[in-house]
């Protein structure tokens, strides 16, 4: 295998706008380790691009015209050898929808060079890793808003989800990120295995959990290992109560 300092990955621009396009040739011409090999400006030119170029990256905008860049990453992941795929997008919403795709990274317009750099360097790390034969069903990352950009978060590093509105407080640590997103549809999402909804408005890593307290007149609460105790919701007691064999 050829030393990191000498890969230059063959790279394909995908955005329908003519200035974004110019802005990222200008940031890729700084990258020793890119070397653009083609632009196109809808999904359809895109793939075309991909079947006669063979590019190793594809910085892929998100909100174009037609085939949108969800759907070409969806279309690009059932390729024998699919090329990598960074999103690029204005939007951090877009996040939630490309959970379920093999993405590299996320990165949020107007791209910055050394943001840029880091996802590079992601891809660099990621070449050569063999495929899994099968991914599995549930979330195992999020791409998660964080001051000017978006951070990926392992769902194993997730203790405790709170709802608030049309957002999810997610708990990692000490610290908390707020996602937009349903709690409903990432409960859907999640490892029923690894978590487990106690209440309308949280859902708890099972791990996390030390005990089942009964509090009387059929109230019951989740005890977690830090010693905080959390009401479980009637709706939710009798899933609670089985995950303790009860």
């Amino acid at each position: 295998m050829s030393d990191d300092k000498d890969v230059s990955l063959r790279t394909l621009i995908v955005d329908d706008e003519p200035l974004a396009v110019e802005r990222m040739q200008v940031i890729c011409a700084k990258l020793p380790k890119l070397n653009v090999v083609g632009t196109a400006s809808d999904g359809e030119a895109a793939l075309r691009l991909v079947d006669a170029l063979t590019p190793d990256l594809v910085l892929l905008d998100m909100t174009m015209p037609g085939l949108d860049g969800l759907a070409v990453a969806r279309k690009l992941g059932r390729l024998d050898a699919p090329p990598a795929v960074i999103f690029v997008t204005a939007h951090d919403h877009f996040a939630v929808e490309a959970f379920d795709l093999e993405a590299i990274d996320y990165v949020l317009k107007p791209v910055a060079q050394d943001r840029l750099e880091r996802a590079i360097e992601r891809a660099i790390a990621r070449r050569g890793e063999a495929r899994p034969e099968k991914e599995s069903e549930w979330l195992q990352e999020l791409w998660v808003p964080h001051r000017s950009e978006l951070i990926r978060i392992e769902t194993s590093q997730v203790s405790r989800i709170d709802a608030e509105r049309d957002y999810v407080r997610l708990y990692v640590g000490d610290r908390t990120y707020l996602l937009l997103q349903t709690i409903a549809g990432l409960e859907e999402r999640l490892d029923p295995a690894e978590f487990i909804r106690i209440h309308r408005s949280t859902i708890l890593r099972k791990d996390g959990i030390r005990g089942l307290r009964h509090d009387g007149l059929g109230v019951w609460s989740v005890e977690l290992e830090d010693g905080e105790a959390l009401r479980i919701g009637r709706t939710y007691l009798p899933k609670v109560k089985a995950m303790a064999g009860r």
